[in-house]
């Protein structure tokens, strides 16, 4: 729920926004099994991928599949770097397999 808030009220026009949200919805098919099923860790995982869609969209954006991928390295990049300890709020195992996870995309 908030993923998809962040999403539909970030200050990019009605295309550019169906194609972040479009290329949201895809990206989160493809890797949320093993985000496993507790609902905190889901919406913490899709906010985290509504933030990196918003940080490689512009207006322009309108390839669902380069918005997907783009975010979806831009994420990977964010949990390398928790994982280092620079923003470390789970344990390193956790944040690591969660990169692992996401480099088998």
């Amino acid at each position: 729920m908030r993923a998809r808030q962040l999403i539909d009220g970030a200050s990019f026009g009605r295309e550019a926004l169906k194609a972040i949200g479009d290329a949201f919805d895809a990206a989160w098919a493809e890797i949320a099994g093993p985000f496993g099923n507790v609902p905190m860790d889901i919406d913490n995982t899709r906010y985290r991928l509504a933030s990196a869609f918003l940080s490689v969209a512009s207006e322009d954006s309108r390839d669902v599949e380069i918005l997907k991928q783009s975010a979806l390295k831009a994420m990977l990049r964010g949990y390398r770097e928790r994982a280092r300890g620079t923003h470390a709020r789970r344990q390193p195992s956790q944040l690591a397999q969660g990169a692992r996870d996401l480099r088998k995309i």
